[in-house]
C-alpha cells in the first residue's frame, strides 16, 4: 500500500509548489493538502502565536492522523511552536517546515541572516536557529532583515511590490553574512528569480529541505524491522 502524507498550509498559494516538490522527491507517496488561512491571519492579528491557534492546529493534525497518514508536514513557520507540541502528542511523525533548514544553516554558518516579511515568522525562526545552535554547542550571530510592507502587498494581490521589497531587503541588509535563511516558504520563489550571483551569500529555503527530510522519514518507516526480516 502506498504511503500517505498530509500537508497543512496556512495559504493556498503554497499547494502547487509542494505538489511539485513531493512529486519530484517521492512520486510513490500519495499526498493531500489541508489549508486553514485563519491560523496565520489570527497569528498576525495577535502579533504572536496564541494558545487558541495552537489548539486549532492540533485539531488539524489530529484530523490528518485520523485518516491514517504516515506523516504530516506543516508548511508555516509562524506556527512552528505549535508544531513542537504536536510532535510530542502524536505517534505519527509531524514535520516542521523549517527544522531541516535551521539545522543546515547552523551547520554551515556562524553569521546567519534571516529574511522575513512577518515579525510573527521572524521570532520563531530566530528562536529555532538559536535552539539548534545550542544543541550543537555552537555560537552564532543572527542578522534579522524584515521586509516591511511586503506581506501587506501580497495580501492586497500586489505580488510585484512584494517581490521588489523582499529583493531590496535581501540586497541591502544581508550581503555580509555567511548565509541567508528564508523564514517563509513563499520566499523561495523570489530568490530563484534573481540573476545568478546577485546575492553573494548562500541562500537556504525551507520547502525543498523539508520535503527531502520528509522523504527520508517515510523511507525509514517503510523499512521492515530486523525481526520481520528474519522471519
Amino acid at each position: 500500500m502506498a504511503q500517505t502524507l498530509a500537508l497543512i498550509h496556512t495559504s493556498p498559494t503554497l499547494t502547487p509548489m509542494f505538489t511539485a516538490l513531493c512529486a519530484a522527491e517521492m512520486p510513490d507517496v500519495q499526498i493531500f493538502h489541508m489549508v486553514d488561512e485563519s491560523l496565520i491571519k489570527e497569528t498576525v492579528r495577535a502579533g504572536s502565536l496564541q494558545r487558541r491557534t495552537m489548539r486549532r492546529l492540533l485539531m488539524q493534525v489530529e484530523s490528518a492522523v485520523a485518516t491514517g497518514v504516515d506523516a504530516v508536514l506543516i508548511t508555516c513557520s509562524s506556527i512552528g511552536p505549535g508544531v513542537a507540541i504536536a510532535q510530542q502528542l502524536f505517534d505519527t511523525p509531524v514535520i516542521r517546515i523549517d527544522d531541516a533548514m535551521a539545522e543546515e544553516a547552523v551547520r554551515l554558518g556562524t553569521r546567519i541572516g534571516v529574511a522575513a516579511t512577518l515579525s510573527t515568522t521572524m521570532s520563531p525562526t530566530v528562536a529555532l536557529l538559536r535552539a539548534r545552535a545550542a544543541e550543537l554547542g555552537k555560537e552564532i550571530e543572527i542578522v534579522e532583515a524584515l521586509a516591511e510592507g511586503a506581506f501587506d502587498a501580497v495580501l492586497a494581490g500586489d505580488v510585484e511590490t512584494h517581490d521588489r521589497i523582499l529583493t531590496q531587503t535581501l540586497l541591502q541588509e544581508l550581503q555580509q553574512v555567511d548565509l541567508i535563511v528564508l523564514a517563509q516558504a513563499s520566499m523561495a520563489r523570489v530568490v530563484k528569480a534573481l540573476p545568478e550571483g546577485l546575492l553573494k551569500p548562500q541562500v537556504l529555503g525551507s520547502p525543498e529541505l523539508a520535503v527531502k527530510r520528509t522523504r527520508r522519514i517515510l523511507e525509514a518507516a517503510r523499512k521492515p524491522a530486523f525481526s520481520e526480516v528474519m522471519v
